[in-house]
Formats: C-alpha cells, sequence, structure tokens
C-alpha cells in the first residue's frame, strides 16, 4: 500500500511542476506560431493533456474492460466542467470570450448530443467508432482553418511589439512543450496507477474506478494546466483546455475505445452519467454568457456552482458503490 501511495504524492508534484512549463511553452509557442491562445489551449493543451484518458481507455479496452475505458471519457468531461472549472474559478474568475459561446461551446454541446444519439440503443458498435472519429478529423480540419485565419493578423500585430527580453526563445518554447506535455502524461499515470491500486484493493467495480478515480487522476493535467493558465492571465487557454479535452474524449477517446472493443453501455451511462455530463455543457454556455453587452466571466459564485454539483454527483456515485455492497 505504501508504493501506490508515494506514486499519487511523487505524481502530484511532478504534475504540478511541469503543468507550469507546459503552458509557458504553450502561450510562447502560439506567438511565435501566429496563433490565436485560444486554437492551442483546444488543440495543444487540450487535446495534448488528454493523452492520460487515451492510453488508460485504450488499455481498458484490449483488456475487455469497456466500464472502465467509457467511465474514464465521461467521468473525465464531467470532472473538467464541474472540478477543473469550478476550482479555476474560485481561485480566479475566467473570462469567457464571445467565440467561446457562439462557437467552441455550441459545438461540444452538438457533439455530445451526438455522441448520446448514437449509443441511445446500448451498444457502441465499431460503426458508432468510426462516426466518432471521422467527426474529429471533420472538427480538427475546421479548427484549425479558423484559427489559421487570424494569422497573418496575428503576426502583424506581434512584429508591432518590442521583444521581451525574457521572452522564450523558439527552442525553448517547443522544449518546455514538450517536456511539459511528456511530464504531464507520465505523472498522471504515476497517479491513476496509484489510486486504482488502492480502489481496486477495496472491491470497487471499474465503471465507478473509471469515473471517479480514473477520471479525476486523468483530469489533473487539465486542473493544474487552466490553474497555471489563469495565474499567466490566459484565460484562453483555460476554457479552450477544458472545452477541448471533452471533445478529445467524446470523440477520440470513446472512438479508439469502440473500435478496440465494441461494447454493451451500461444503462445507467446514459441515465446517470451522460445526463450530468449534458446538463453541465448546458449550463457551462448558460454560466458563461454576458449579458447586457458584457463580456461573459465564470466568477467565484459560478464556480461554486459547477462544484458543487460535481461533489453531488460524486456523492450520488458512492451512494451507489455503498447500496450495491
Amino acid at each position: 500500500m505504501l508504493v501506490p501511495v508515494a506514486a499519487i504524492v511523487l505524481g502530484l508534484i511532478v504534475l504540478v511542476w511541469s503543468a507550469d512549463r507546459f503552458v509557458d511553452g504553450a502561450s510562447a509557442t502560439a506567438r511565435y506560431a501566429g496563433m490565436p491562445p485560444l486554437l492551442i489551449g483546444m488543440i495543444v493543451v487540450g487535446f495534448g493533456t488528454s493523452a492520460p484518458e487515451v492510453v488508460v481507455s485504450v488499455i481498458a479496452a484490449i483488456q475487455g474492460n469497456p466500464g472502465l475505458a467509457l467511465g474514464n471519457a465521461y467521468g473525465s468531461n464531467i470532472a473538467n466542467i464541474g472540478l477543473i472549472l469550478g476550482v479555476t474559478a474560485l481561485i480566479s474568475p475566467i473570462a469567457v470570450h464571445q467565440q467561446v459561446l457562439r462557437k467552441e461551446l455550441p459545438v461540444l454541446l452538438l457533439i455530445t448530443v451526438l455522441s448520446l444519439a448514437l449509443l441511445w440503443n446500448g451498444v457502441l458498435s465499431r460503426l458508432d467508432a468510426v462516426i466518432l472519429l471521422s467527426i474529429f478529423t471533420l472538427l480538427l480540419s475546421w479548427s484549425i482553418r479558423q484559427g489559421m485565419r487570424h494569422s497573418a493578423r496575428v503576426e502583424a500585430v506581434r512584429e508591432k511589439v518590442p521583444a521581451d527580453d525574457n521572452q522564450m526563445s523558439r527552442k525553448q518554447a517547443i522544449f518546455w512543450l514538450v517536456l511539459g506535455l511528456l511530464l504531464l502524461v507520465v505523472s498522471s499515470r504515476f497517479l491513476v496507477w496509484g489510486a486504482v491500486d488502492i480502489a481496486q484493493a477495496f472491491g470497487v467495480s471499474d465503471l465507478v474506478i473509471g469515473l471517479t478515480i480514473v477520471a479525476v487522476g486523468t483530469s489533473l493535467p487539465e486542473l493544474a494546466s487552466s490553474i497555471a493558465a489563469i495565474r499567466k492571465n490566459q484565460h484562453d487557454l483555460a476554457i479552450g483546455n477544458v472545452i477541448g479535452s471533452n471533445l478529445f474524449n467524446t470523440l477520440i477517446v470513446v472512438g479508439l475505445a469502440g473500435i478496440i472493443h465494441p461494447m454493451q453501455v451500461a444503462s445507467e451511462v446514459i441515465n446517470r452519467d451522460f445526463v450530468i455530463m449534458l446538463g453541465l455543457t448546458v449550463l457551462l454556455l448558460i454560466l458563461g454568457y454576458g449579458f447586457k453587452g458584457k463580456q461573459g466571466q465564470l466568477g467565484r459564485v459560478k464556480g461554486a456552482i459547477l462544484l458543487t454539483i460535481y461533489v453531488g454527483y460524486t456523492g450520488w456515485l458512492a451512494r451507489s458503490v455503498i447500496i450495491g455492497a
């Protein structure tokens, strides 16, 4: 039992440090590439920090544990909105730009509804998985095209801004981006391994493990990256991180798991977990909206609402475990 505990502690320490360096590298890379920070947040930070979910779900699918694969993906989505954005907003209010409200969040909501429709019959088939992966390919192409439309304007503005003596060089930016991401993945794997080992010792089901311990463990990179982004006043990175991660989890993580091992979808996944995930996505769109011409913002009260919902959901899961024991 001491080894899993040590893995959790060491993983957390490395995670926090590497997330800070990763955001530095991502921000600098965005400037050099002439790309808006929101796009970097969605593709590099959001998708990149979802690598732990991919690893866990693929391994779970290969080993014939579909509950863990689906629980990991959807549990991470719930944790990203309820826990990650809730905690981040409590630390510092998050600005929500109009582009997020008009494009990114509606797309996430549409993808969530579509994935629910595919799973409504209680089966994740290979055809369903192919559809999810195809949508991701189209969405990624669209995101890159939309983001690069601003490249020339961003580059023109950047050339007029005096160089910062403390700014990272191009090589340093890429180095910290790659190393930070690598350490994020490795440290989160240590955390997940330690947590799962402890949970299995108490006989908890793979679905509940995926929805709780594994989901939170694989979402820790998003939490660390979002907090680091807010500290550096990179609000686009923080919100783009969560949106990108949820899109990645819903399309790629579930899609890859379905390709490897088509599976039956437990009724509670649709009736309980998917309802919470969809509800949080809708609520995020509502809470982030800026009324009377004001810019949208996730303040501390709204962050507390999101976090309270997540705590209540976790309590719901804990109750189901106790009743089923």
